[in-house]
């Protein structure tokens, strides 16, 4: 298949190796003004892929978006009139809140969501290493996209394990709870994530669960408090020396994904009536530091 990767980062060009290896034409669509772009997996040899082409896009059966979200709607806004009304969009980030406003501008094409728990690393522009075995999940996010399951095999025999999910909203839930808990603390207090599993950050994670999980039961979602906290702390010790990408971008004085994790998770707390006052006072805190800039 004809793949475009939209944003060829630690996981864009972890796909990006994969797809190409698994015999895919694959071609990026990224900020860098160089035609092509070489991508080295690990020990694998190179990769020279086109960048910025648009016929090359134009000819995409599957456009892999895997920008940062709040970079989303700009870039597909900028390259919409290159993308075949057929070609299946497939959304892979952090947070929530670009589904919507993607399928308002690709009324036609197949929106698919996905998330995933692979480990990748760019210790360069033309370097990236997989860090971390990890699942993908996948969904489809409208009519056209319950047609799309077939991408399972297709992406499954690329980068494993791919599943089919058929209430994909629970899974990114699920991993935005862990980015609320997880993103702002290591972000505002500049630490690996393995350091909130000291006892000094146990209240607040209580209560950033106990608040996220409220909001998933008013979505009509399958929660559980106590089960939610668990999956926070297994996140916790499995990513122990791990920096979070929030952690990454106020170090580096970059726009954070603040409004699509903790934001995304205060708006719809709002249509509910829910108090997430703690999620508040940490997305403020964020956005203070990232307006002092």
């Amino acid at each position: 298949m004809n793949f475009a990767i939209v944003g060829p980062g630690a996981i864009g060009s972890l796909w990006a190796s994969y797809l190409t290896q698994a015999g895919h034409h694959v071609c990026l669509w990224s900020r860098s003004d160089s035609s092509h772009i070489s991508i080295q997996r690990d020990e694998y040899e190179a990769i020279q892929l086109i960048n910025n082409d648009p016929a090359q896009l134009a000819q995409a059966d599957v456009v892999l978006i895997t920008l940062k979200a709040p970079q989303v709607n700009n870039v597909l806004a900028s390259i919409a009139a290159h993308i075949h009304p057929d070609a299946i969009l497939l959304l892979m980030h952090n947070g929530m809140g670009t589904a919507q406003v993607t399928q308002q501008r690709f009324p036609h094409n197949p929106l698919l969501l996905a998330t995933t728990t692979h480990g990748a690393y760019r210790p360069s522009n033309h370097q990236v290493h997989h860090t971390g075995q990890g699942q993908t999940l996948l969904g489809a996010a409208n009519a056209r996209g319950t047609q799309c399951e077939f991408l399972v095999e297709v992406l499954n025999h690329a980068l494993p394990q791919v599943l089919w999910h058929r209430k994909i909203e629970q899974a990114l839930w699920n991993k935005l709870a862990i980015n609320c808990a997880i993103n702002p603390l290591t972000a505002l207090h500049q630490v690996r994530n393995g350091e909130l599993a000291q006892a000094k950050y146990r209240q607040q994670l209580d209560q950033i669960s106990t608040e996220v999980a409220q909001v998933m039961l008013a979505e009509g979602l399958d929660v559980d408090s106590d089960a939610l906290r668990q999956s926070i702390n297994h996140v916790i010790n499995a990513t122990a020396n791990n920096y979070s990408s929030m952690q990454q971008d106020i170090a580096h004085r970059r726009q954070s994904e603040i409004d699509f994790i903790t934001g995304h998770l205060i708006q719809t707390a709002q249509i509910h009536a829910i108090d997430v006052s703690l999620n508040e006072q940490l997305y403020h805190a964020i956005k203070q530091i990232e307006q002092n800039w």
